[in-house]
């Protein structure tokens, strides 16, 4: 039985999970690739022998050293895909404080328990936590693990938007192009375009200039100056959005505000896109075709919340509308022994992830019994990364107006090949929301289970995107499920 049993080793998690061993907690980190990371720290294999590993990475080498000084405190157990997540004895069903903290988070509020992390004020529960997962790669064996406390990272996924020919071999998120390039020095392609909306296109358009390709332009769907309302905010992050400005001159790559990919074309591949000036809700005033052979493309992120979702944890709304778990001050869900930082509790970027983590571990220390003295800068840290979080919501919002990109025959979910019409038709039958679309017409029932379509099949709905509400986070099999003594609850 362990102390504290972490999900994920991004860049929250192994804070956090430093934090809690420095401690003295007995801790073990669960995450499914090779390699430690998450999805902004996606690195190398050693069997590259990079002379540079951090070439193509912000703040590689920091993460680095905390993970090597986690993994003589720590069990690593990566490789192991986690698909459930249980709570047995004590409270498990959250209790007085679960109700509490979901007042808070439906008034929209991160809600503050008002406990300190100096030891004197814990949420500690005599209740205990099973992780089931899958180890291995293609002959995966289950195990569970079993802890008194759990910190969940398990950080985000690219927020894509349908359009004519995003389903065209070629097209592929700025995630994607970016972890390809990160985590095996695979240029996407050799004539890229770069289109969305936020600054995450800036480093993935600089990293593929920097690799060699062309890339035929940066299309901001919003304005260029986002953050020019914010400039005490942003004047933090100034270097770094000169050095990639630096690097798209220095290739002549144009970068545009208010203009979008609309439509993608090709036969058998992706051979050009169409360019729309937008409006200022995103609706296409005039177009242009540029001649590419990949489309990196990504609009925001989605926080991974299957797992807190499965415990019952309250979540609220971000400030762009997206569901996120909601913590108090020392990361606390409403679920008592139940922690979660970085993108589960609001997408940030790694720096604010990282000091939710450091905030998680200590609270998680300080619940355990452990005198772990106050860190007024920590918090402070946080308080500022979080008002530069939300300055980027406010600044680079989804405009409604990429529904007119649609035609009727638009595939909105691409895993089950579910047009735009079969949609429309649903809500014509008379469904109301995305659950009864889905019923209905099938969008978000294929491979993915709607992390790629339920964006966009909430907003045809009519309705605010939902958390999701999977009792299975991952691909497991029946004989596994099977095998069970005790099968996990659905939350």
């Amino acid at each position: 039985m362990y102390d504290l049993a972490v999900i994920g080793a991004g860049p929250a998690g192994v804070a956090g999970a430093l934090e809690a061993s420095l401690a003295g907690l007995d801790v073990v980190v669960i995450d499914a690739a090779p390699r430690p990371g998450g999805q902004y720290h996606r690195h190398l294999p050693g069997s590259f022998h990079a002379l540079r590993p951090g070439a193509l990475h912000h703040g590689l080498e920091r993460f680095m050293r905390q993970w090597e000084a986690l993994r003589s405190r720590a069990e690593i157990l990566l490789g192991h895909r986690v698909w459930a997540v249980e709570r047995t004895g004590g409270d498990a069903a959250g209790g007085t404080a679960g109700a509490a903290m979901g007042a808070a988070a439906g008034a929209g509020d991160t809600a503050d328990a008002g406990d300190t992390v100096d030891g004197t004020v814990g949420a500690t529960t005599d209740a205990t936590v099973t992780v089931r997962c899958l180890a291995g790669d293609r002959e995966e064996r289950p195990r569970a693990v079993r802890a008194r406390a759990l910190l969940i990272a398990t950080g985000a996924h690219d927020r894509p938007l349908p359009f004519p020919g995003w389903d065209l071999p070629g097209v592929l998120t700025a995630g994607g192009a970016q972890a390809l390039l990160k985590g095996s020095l695979v240029v996407a392609g050799r004539r890229v375009v770069v289109s969305g909306t936020g600054p995450f296109l800036l480093p993935v358009a600089a990293g593929l200039a920097r690799a060699g390709a062309d890339v035929r332009g940066v299309y901001e769907a919003g304005g260029r100056f986002g953050l020019a309302r914010h400039p005490l905010l942003a004047a933090g992050k100034a270097a770094e959005a000169a050095g990639y400005a630096a690097v798209l001159a220095r290739h002549r790559v144009p970068y545009r505000g208010r203009h979008a990919v609309v439509a993608a074309h090709g036969e058998d591949a992706l051979t050009h896109v169409t360019v729309a000036r937008l409006d200022a809700d995103w609706r296409p005033v005039a177009t242009r075709t540029v001649a590419c052979d990949t489309l990196a493309c990504g609009y925001g992120f989605v926080p991974q919340l299957e797992l807190p979702v499965q415990l019952g944890c309250a979540t609220r709304r971000d400030a762009d509308g997206t569901p996120v778990v909601a913590v108090d001050a020392g990361r606390r869900t409403s679920v008592p022994g139940v922690y979660a930082a970085g993108e589960t509790t609001g997408v940030g970027g790694a720096e604010l992830a990282e000091a939710e983590g450091r905030l998680a571990g200590r609270a998680v220390a300080a619940d355990r019994g452990r005198r772990v003295p106050p860190l007024p800068a920590l918090a402070r840290r946080v308080d500022r990364l979080t008002a530069f979080a939300r300055a980027l919501h406010e600044a680079y919002p989804v405009r409604p107006g990429w529904r007119d990109w649609l035609r009727d025959d638009t595939l909105v979910c691409r895993c089950e090949e579910v047009p735009l019409s079969a949609v429309r038709e649903a809500r014509r039958l008379g469904a109301t929301d995305a659950r009864s679309v889905k019923l209905l017409a099938r969008p978000g029932m294929g491979w993915c289970q709607g992390r790629m379509c339920g964006y966009a099949v909430a907003c045809l709905a009519g309705e605010d995107p939902a958390a999701p509400r999977r009792p299975i986070a991952q691909p497991v099999r029946l004989g596994d499920l099977a095998g069970l003594e005790h099968p996990p609850s659905e939350g």
